[in-house]
């Protein structure tokens, strides 16, 4: 079966930076070792990294939550700690410039995965959005969500977002 594993947005600047959060920490090693066993298996791994500008803050996200984070190419932009070692072994990494990747979605649609799972950062944000364009992008694949892989700084919408996400038939695990 092919799969893949979407590590979404786990980049400095919503671990230790801007935006960050004690919780979201603790899943490093979770992660870590889910790329190392997807790769172990021939399974390819990609990267979405959420990804600003200096005009951030004039941005209909920046009006909304006016705190300056991952800028391209700054420290905040990388991917956080040891998942940082396994970008350049990706299938692709993407940069998205909203929650969502709708080059995410248009790049799965033509592949032939069979399970996608996704890791990573905030469920109730980013993790969601691609969540919902993985399952649109293939709508026969399974779509998967680990609850120990992923985090929000607020554990109430963390809960809510991943009985949405079951209710949208996407399995959390």
């Amino acid at each position: 079966m092919k799969k893949c594993l979407i590590i979404v947005d786990y980049q400095n600047d919503f671990v230790t930076g801007a935006l960050g959060f004690s919780k979201a920490q603790e899943i490093e090693p979770v992660i870590v070792s889910k790329i190392e066993e997807y790769l172990k298996n021939d399974n390819d791994i990609i990267f979405t990294l959420d990804t600003h500008f200096e005009n951030y803050l004039e941005t209909q996200e920046g009006k909304r939550l006016p705190i300056v984070h991952c800028i391209d190419k700054s420290f905040g932009h990388q991917v956080y700690g040891k998942v940082n070692n396994y970008v350049k072994t990706a299938k692709k990494v993407f940069k998205k410039f909203t929650f969502g990747s709708l080059e995410l979605g248009n790049y799965l649609k033509d592949k032939e995965y069979q399970e996608i799972e996704l890791v990573g950062l905030v469920t109730n944000m980013c993790v969601i959005s691609n969540a919902i364009i993985a399952k649109s992008a293939l709508p026969e694949a399974r779509i998967v969500v680990d609850k120990k892989a992923t985090r929000s700084f607020d554990e109430s919408l963390h809960e809510d977002t991943l009985r949405v996400l079951k209710g949208l038939q996407i399995d959390v695990i």
